[in-house]
């Protein structure tokens, strides 16, 4: 019995060297200069940035929106926080603009 559990543990420590030798020899494989990653990266990134400066403005429009109907709303009913109701929505639109202005001059897209 102590002989098979040598011959176990023998084989366990072997098979995870090869295992581990495996793993090493794919990351060789597949590594590639890191400028060229760098670079590939980059590009997906700006050819994205255009796309979700877009979104952005068009989540404020819809923000905008929504907050003028219920500025409105609240000015109707003579509800007397309607100003900083107002402010917080136009805040959060200005906000979101500028947010993705300042992103797309900052990375220079």
């Amino acid at each position: 019995m102590k002989r098979y559990m040598n011959n176990l543990k023998r084989d366990r420590t072997k098979a995870w060297l090869a295992s581990a030798a495996l793993i090493l020899l794919s990351m060789a494989v597949k590594a590639q200069d890191g400028n060229a990653g760098i670079n590939a990266a980059t590009s997906q990134v700006k050819s994205y940035f255009s796309a979700g400066t877009n979104l952005m403005y068009a989540i404020g429009a819809i923000v905008g929106l929504i907050g003028a109907v219920k500025v409105y709303n609240k000015w109707n009913h003579g509800e007397p926080d309607t100003g900083k109701v107002a402010a917080a929505w136009f805040g959060s639109c200005v906000f979101l603009v500028i947010v993705a202005t300042v992103l797309k001059s900052f990375f220079g897209v």
